[in-house]
């Protein structure tokens, strides 16, 4: 059985496109795989379930019992891919229950691989939270996304050391396209028949990039 990645979706900043992201990460590992389980810890909507409601379930961290549900349901090692969009309101405490909890080591001994997706922004917040998660995580387990639409120019330095995700900037009437329930990334490259469109390759070319890190030395182990 492969290991069995669980993707991080993060970012302690409101609105920085984290939801667009486990959206293209959850439909990547659908078409792939067959199957994945994706996690909604939003307080928002529109959200992850909204646009996935087949393979999405909410779950909160508010509480003692909704830490070990969702604890629970990420630590089984059954070579399917997990993805949680963590709201924002949920960072501090997420990341803080790791650590009290060891997740991050009871996760290796399980041959379980967390990989930690953080969308950088440009605030102090972002510079914080950041340098939070640099001081739990393995450095290879750590990615920033770099999401054009919000860091327009050059991503700060403090997130320079490490591994990066580009997501360039999609036109403005592309992304209010996207944004639609329930508009689907597959469907659209299973329907539209001209892939020389802005839209296919921008999806295609985040599906390769997420299949570069299901190919990394981490999860190949």
């Amino acid at each position: 059985m492969p290991r069995t990645p669980v993707y991080i979706i993060c970012s302690p900043r409101p609105q920085v496109g984290k939801t667009l992201i486990a959206r293209l990460l959850s439909e990547f590992q659908l078409l792939k795989n067959g199957a994945v389980a994706a996690f909604d810890v939003n307080l928002k909507e529109p959200s992850l379930l909204d646009y996935l409601p087949r393979i999405t379930e909410t779950a909160d961290v508010i509480d003692t019992f909704g830490k070990m549900a969702l604890m629970d349901r990420i630590i089984v090692a059954d070579g399917i891919a997990k993805v949680i969009d963590l709201g924002f309101h949920a960072f501090d405490e997420f990341f803080t229950m790791s650590e009290e909890i060891g997740f991050i080591k009871e996760a290796v001994r399980r041959d379980i691989v967390p990989i930690v997706l953080f969308v950088a922004d440009t605030d102090r917040a972002s510079a914080r939270g950041h340098e939070t998660l640099r001081q739990q995580i393995p450095q290879e387990n750590l990615i920033t996304v770099d999401n054009e639409f919000v860091v327009r120019g050059e991503l700060p330095e403090i997130f320079e050391n490490g591994q990066t995700l580009r997501l360039s900037a999609l036109p403005v009437f592309l992304k209010t396209y996207v944004d639609r329930l329930p508009f689907s990334f597959t469907e659209y490259l299973r329907q539209e028949k001209d892939s020389s469109t802005e839209l296919h390759q921008w999806i295609r070319r985040n599906y390769l990039s997420f299949r570069e890190i299901e190919l990394s030395p981490i999860l190949q182990r």
